[in-house]
């Protein structure tokens, strides 16, 4: 019903003026979108039945078998693969929609099995033997097919993930404890050549314009990929000559972040670059001030950040105002 309708059963006398009034102000409220709201409960339901899944066969293990374990995390794997398979749309290099609203968690769902059966398969059996980059190289690939074959942003992070575990990023709190390899050099150079690699990827989709909305996943990644390895670089070799190397390949990031944000008026990229450059640049500020034969230096550390402050929260107001001008 409409307003018309309203008013033309108020000048009938059908209707009283309270009721009309009441009427009137009902029907002119927006609707509230509970879109996000709804893909994010299902999300959660993937990742509470996965986990409940879990639960449930660690507590009766012994009574189940490894084998029953397997078929069953195989058959929902496969049954998820199935459906996706017979009702997906057509392949197409730009953004797509999928077919129905279950679609993505089934998706989403079949691709998790699929990592935990590889998992599970090389943790009780050893298939891979001793070769643990099979083991992580075989979800990788598969899931950066499955994010590009059906469309899927959640699934591309997971692959990307996988890629940073094949790459040897991902390292244990309690390897690195044992170790004592927190400013290993081979861990930084692993996760600057991780972030070169992510970035080059974000320039690809945008260049070729092959899925151009994955840009954003490549991008958000190796941004902080190649800071936070630059940064450990620079501090690693603080008291060398090679740190001013590390520090203008800071520099050199920024100048091309700072290029591709404002080029596509992207103000989360800015933030990051002048984030993550602010430190760069405060390290340098603190150790020519501590190097400095001066009494006053803590008061002039102090005065510095606090003056800094101010000016990158004012430069930060600058920035969002001309990129919303554009």
């Amino acid at each position: 019903m409409d307003n018309n309708l309203y008013e033309t059963l108020h000048g009938d006398g059908l209707l009283s003026d309270e009721s009309f009034e009441k009427l009137k102000q009902k029907n002119g409220q927006k609707l509230f979108h509970i879109h996000w709201e709804v893909r994010s409960m299902l999300y959660v339901g993937v990742l509470l039945l996965t986990t409940g899944l879990g639960l449930l066969i660690y507590e009766n293990i012994d009574s189940i078998g490894h084998t029953a374990v397997l078929l069953l995390i195989a058959l929902i794997c496969l049954g998820c693969f199935g459906y996706c398979f017979k009702y997906k749309l057509p392949f197409s290099t730009q953004k797509a929609n999928s077919p129905n609203s279950s679609f993505d968690y089934i998706l989403l769902l079949a691709s998790t099995s699929f990592v935990i059966f590889i998992g599970y398969l090389q943790y009780q059996y050893n298939v891979f033997g001793t070769h643990y980059g099979m083991a992580t190289l075989i979800p990788m690939l598969v899931l950066f097919f499955i994010a590009y074959y059906f469309d899927h942003l959640g699934i591309l992070n997971m692959a990307i993930a996988a890629l940073a575990v094949w790459m040897g990023v991902t390292v244990t709190p309690k390897q690195l404890l044992l170790n004592s390899d927190f400013n290993k050099e081979t861990i930084i150079y692993t996760y600057l050549l991780l972030g070169i690699l992510l970035l080059v990827g974000a320039y690809a989709t945008q260049h070729f314009n092959f899925k151009k909305h994955f840009k954003f996943s490549y991008q958000h990644y190796g941004v902080h990929l190649c800071y936070i390895a630059l940064l450990a670089g620079y501090f690693h070799y603080y008291d060398a000559a090679i740190a001013v190397a590390w520090m203008l390949g800071i520099f050199a990031l920024s100048f091309q972040v700072w290029n591709d944000a404002y080029k596509n008026s992207s103000f989360y990229f800015l933030l990051l670059m002048i984030l993550y450059s602010y430190i760069a640049v405060s390290s340098l500020v603190i150790r020519m001030l501590t190097s400095a034969d001066n009494s006053g230096v803590i008061g002039f550390i102090f005065i510095y950040f606090i003056l800094s402050a101010v000016g990158l929260a004012l430069l930060l107001i600058n920035l969002n105002k001309k990129l919303k001008s554009v």
